[in-house]
């Protein structure tokens, strides 16, 4: 039964002294109380405590705005029928318990759920604040003083419960007194549009205090992810100043005279991380069965050869060769790069660094090889990755993991960084067609040469400067680059996700060849998801000197 609202409604003071101290409320139409769920909780504590209250302390001038314009006999009928289907749910319950004693076999009631007393709990506690915000300015009466001890007792008593197994005795007995108290503020405050309205404001003004939390939160990972670790420029300025104070012939690598030789097995990482380089190394190496058939290729810029260098001259990779070049050495290339990259005007180095845009003129940078295997440099590898060079490319020249199931947490779409609303874009490109993720890619440099996609890649980066076709970084320019030129690899070739709260499972973990910590949450930061640190950290011997004088820990 709806109660029937009132011709005239009590001013509240509270509500006017809340909106003058900015507490904003939405414009919501639809709000109707519904009598009809008497076995509620709300309905529970009026009926059973409607007797209990008939000499509560509340002033005469609080009940006189109790009687002020209110229908009492319909409000009685209103109590007494809830009291009668309260007494009917009491009696229902009695004998649920009575068969349980028994010892019969009965399925428990579906609306008794584990967590039921909890929420009533957390219900309490939101309306008995309510209810302090309705009293009026500076009103500092008993049934406040008590609303506010209630409070503090419950929350104390409930702790960090989340469901009823956790609840002490003492939180049930607190309930209780909660309860009565409740009952009290229900006959001072009966204007259930003003409870509602205050309700709404709370909500509203909660909202807004959560969405900040989390756009600052936002913007200081991003910070986080961006910022380079004490520990690890503690680490470049070690491992620089030993480069140095070694004599030119001893910072030589061996066995360079492989880093040209088509047969072998050629991967390739571009990073300016010390630690992260190491890992992607070490976890290749050590998963292959023909470690001597690897050569690994580290491209890094000029301030951080010198340490990169002194790391692997330091812990060389087994019999696998390293060669480790400085981005410096291609100036050709980034002549021709960075004006567009400048042009991009982004804030996040990420998307305007050449050494991640050097990606796309790969067949300049290894001009002898037919093939090779771009890592980015936070992947770990855990198999051996032979069977990669025997899959046949069928004329293309970018194989990669799809990102196009809508199941698996890394999906992506093309419309979210391509602009398709442009004409440009919609002729070209299928808005439908599948997307594919960097981080560990097969590329056939022979077949690129032939296409000069290179090329494509300069016309698309220039276009993207003078017209907004697509988001900054590399990822869409890669899709639009190489756009039906990609072959689909086995996704567990390559999972992503660990990189943020994405829900990968550690069976899926265990089976990929390729783990990608994309995304901000890098494993060599603070901020890094800790469950999927160790298959990280475990490539790297945390006893070394240098790590243990620059603080770095697992």
């Amino acid at each position: 039964m709806v109660q029937k609202p009132r011709t005239t409604t009590p001013t509240l003071n509270a509500i006017k002294q809340e909106a003058d101290e900015g507490v904003k409320e939405p414009n919501l139409i639809v709000y109707a109380k519904d009598w009809g769920s008497a076995i509620t909780y709300r309905s529970s504590i009026v009926s059973a405590g409607s007797k209990q209250s008939g000499n509560s302390d509340v002033n005469v001038g609080q009940k006189s705005n109790l009687s002020e314009g209110i229908n009492h006999e319909r409000k009685e009928e209103i109590l007494q029928k809830q009291e009668r289907v309260l007494s009917q749910t009491v009696e229902k319950e009695k004998s649920y318990q009575a068969t349980l004693k028994r010892g019969d076999k009965v399925r428990p009631p579906v609306s008794r759920v584990a967590d039921e007393k909890v929420k009533q709990i957390k219900d309490a506690l939101i309306r008995a604040k309510a209810y302090i915000n309705l009293a009026p300015p500076g009103c500092n009466s008993h049934l406040v003083k008590e609303l506010r001890q209630r409070i503090k007792e419950l929350e104390r008593a409930t702790g960090e419960a989340s469901k009823e197994s956790e609840l002490s005795k003492s939180a049930i007995q607190k309930m209780k007194s909660m309860e009565i108290i409740l009952l009290k503020a229900d006959r001072v405050y009966p204007d259930c549009s003003a409870m509602a309205s205050k309700l709404r404001a709370m909500t509203y003004n909660a909202e807004e205090q959560v969405r900040a939390h989390k756009n600052q939160a936002a913007y200081l990972v991003q910070l986080a992810a961006r910022t380079t670790p004490k520990g690890l420029h503690c680490l470049s300025m070690r491992l620089t100043a030993e480069y140095f104070a070694l004599p030119p012939e001893e910072r030589q690598l061996p066995n360079q005279q492989r880093v040209h030789d088509p047969n072998l097995y050629h991967y390739a990482v571009f990073s300016d991380n010390v630690l992260a380089c190491a890992v992607v190394v070490n976890s290749t190496v050590s998963s292959a069965t023909e470690a001597e058939k690897i050569v690994f290729h580290v491209v890094t810029n000029s301030l951080n050869l010198p340490a990169i260098s002194m790391w692997f001259l330091l812990n060389p990779p087994g019999k696998a060769t390293i060669q480790i070049q400085s981005i410096e050495k291609f100036e050709d290339l980034l002549t021709k790069n960075n004006s567009s990259l400048k042009m991009l005007n982004s804030v996040d180095p990420r998307y305007t660094s050449a050494l991640n845009h050097l990606r796309f003129y790969l067949p300049d940078v290894f001009p002898l090889l037919k093939k090779i295997v771009l890592f980015d440099h936070d992947v770990v590898v855990q198999r051996d990755l032979t069977g990669l060079w025997s899959i046949d490319m069928r004329g293309k020249v970018n194989g990669a993991v799809e990102t196009c199931h809508q199941s698996e947490a890394s999906f992506r779409r093309m419309d979210m960084f391509i602009n398709f609303s442009d004409p440009y874009v919609s002729k070209r490109f299928d808005l439908r067609a599948c997307t594919w993720a960097f981080g560990m890619n097969l590329f056939d440099l022979q077949e690129w040469r032939r296409q000069n996609l290179t090329g494509l890649y300069h016309r698309y980066l220039q276009m993207g400067y003078k017209r907004p076709l697509w988001t900054a970084g590399s990822l869409p320019l890669g899709w639009v680059t190489f756009y039906n030129k990609t072959v689909a690899l086995d996704r567990r070739w390559h999972r992503l996700g660990l990189g943020y709260e994405s829900g990968v499972g550690r069976d899926l973990i265990e089976r990929a060849a390729v783990l990608h910590y994309d995304g901000v949450m890098k494993p060599w930061l603070d901020i890094g998801i800790g469950k999927y640190k160790d298959y990280w950290s475990k490539h790297i011997n945390f006893d070394h000197t240098y790590l243990q004088q620059c603080n770095i820990h697992g």
